[in-house]
């Protein structure tokens, strides 16, 4: 069965290499985290202003309330100087103030100052407009119970926000300046990092550029545990690469060797054939040039399934496959009538599966040149069979004969070999392109003698659907 044609897509281009993609995501993520922090940041740093100089205007509302006194049975201030010392520290910011009697007549200080809410404690600090900027006040009480004088003296001091925001400004700015220096740092060193982490792939990339073209051994390279499983899988695929060249230089050799006898065979033939006059000679050497011919067909037949079957070893998937199928159809198959007219062919298979994981079109053909090799070279009947032995599957040919010598059974998986003291024939290809298929699919081929003859045996490990 012809395998489906593979579509080949034209090379990709090289796409946004690792370094760069750290670099940005890295990038990315130092703005967002900046980003946060700055906020985080600048409210710490209002908050941090806000506490200091909230706690100024404290300190210069209680010096002006302690300043306070009662003069002919009114309120009257001597303001301190020290108030107003402490709130100068920022320079830039304007300073009000103002003092009320009861019922909220102004004694001194600016008139329309903001309030705070009714409902407001007797010491509060509140947000509210000055001249048209934004500013902060606080509102302390003090109570009088004295014989000239009984009430509640309200002390207001206020102050606007410039030095507030720069400092706040200033601790946000201080804050970000080590975590921009720390970014750039965490960066380079993460670049440097991964770029160290890459040589092994730099070297390589470099290996496998100055490597020769035929030199298909696996990369030798230490490198890091997340690299290793890519370069096992370059070696895996360069094994196979390597084995399907193997297959490759073997078949043309095998073409170079085997072919030349018998086609400069069949050439001198032909050349005789058209010479000779002698209708009868004529006949034997066609007749002669007849078994050539099939002989070569089948060494060519053989030749080209061993390359199939060592190509489909390393490319096939593996699926379930019973074993007595494979028995049954080769002898429902019958091709052997056309080549072996008048042997006798049988099939013994049981009632039990006989699953393993293997490629069915290289089983069959492993089965059908054990077949071939029996009927060419043993003694019929010939049989053909599939069964279960000690958690292994078997498909076996087997014959009545003999079998070969034992001293050349471990050679007889090698290509084209010969029995010297038989009848000179070759064995041909069929029992190698048993054992390559055996290897493939991690089995064997085993050749024993067996009281009803000689067997050769696929052995390989029971699978899925046992």
């Amino acid at each position: 069965m012809p395998e489906p044609a593979r579509t080949v897509l034209p090379p990709t281009a090289p796409t946004l290499s690792l370094t760069a993609r750290l670099v940005l995501g890295l990038t990315a993520l130092l703005v967002v985290g900046g980003l946060a922090l700055s906020l985080a940041a600048f409210g710490y740093g209002r908050a941090a202003a806000r506490e200091a100089f909230d706690r100024l205007l404290v300190g210069a509302a209680q010096d002006i309330a302690a300043s306070v006194s009662v003069t002919d049975g009114a309120p009257v201030v001597d303001l301190p100087v020290s108030a107003f010392e402490l709130l100068a520290l920022a320079a830039d910011d304007r300073i009000a103030y103002q003092l009320r009697g009861p019922g909220g007549t102004v004694i001194t200080g600016y008139d329309d100052l903001p309030l705070p809410p009714e409902d407001a404690p007797d010491t509060v600090l509140y947000d509210a407009s000055f001249s048209g900027e934004p500013a902060r006040f606080i509102r302390l009480t003090r109570r009088f119970a004295e014989r000239q004088f009984s009430g509640t003296v309200e002390v207001i001091v206020g102050q606007t926000q410039i030095a507030r925001r720069e400092l706040a400004v200033d601790i946000t700015r201080n804050a970000l300046g080590g975590l921009v220096i720390g970014g750039i740092a965490l960066l380079a060193f993460s670049v440097f990092v991964v770029r160290r982490a890459l040589r092994p792939l730099d070297r390589i990339a470099a290996r496998l550029a100055a490597r020769d073209p035929q030199d298909l051994t696996p990369i030798d390279a230490a490198v890091p545990r997340e690299v290793h499983a890519m370069v096992q899988a370059i070696n895996g695929f360069m094994g196979r690469l390597d084995r399907q060249f193997a297959t490759m230089k073997t078949l043309i050799s095998d073409t170079a060797h085997q072919l030349r006898t018998p086609v400069a065979a069949l050439r001198a033939q032909a050349d005789l054939a058209a010479d000779e006059e002698d209708l009868d000679h004529r006949a034997q050497i066609v007749a002669r040039m007849h078994k050539g011919t099939v002989r070569l067909s089948r060494l060519l037949d053989q030749m080209l399934s061993r390359a199939l079957v060592i190509h489909r070893g390393d490319s096939a998937r593996r699926a379930p496959v019973d074993l007595r199928d494979i028995a049954l159809d080769l002898f429902d198959e019958g091709s052997f009538r056309d080549t072996s007219p008048g042997a006798e062919v049988r099939l013994e298979i049981g009632e039990e599966a006989v699953t393993v994981l293997a490629d069915t079109l290289s089983l069959t053909e492993a089965a059908r040149n054990l077949l071939g090799n029996a009927l060419a070279h043993g003694v019929s009947p010939v049989t053909v069979g599939a069964d279960r032995v000690a958690g292994y599957g078997r498909l076996w040919v087997r014959d009545a004969g003999p079998g070969p010598s034992r001293d050349l059974r471990d050679r007889l998986a090698e290509r084209f070999t010969a029995e010297a003291a038989g009848c000179g024939r070759s064995t041909g290809l069929g029992l190698s392109i048993a054992h390559a298929v055996a290897e493939a699919f991690g089995g064997r081929l085993e050749m024993e003698t067996t009281p009803q003859g000689f067997r050769a045996a696929l052995v390989l490990p029971l699978g899925t659907g046992r």
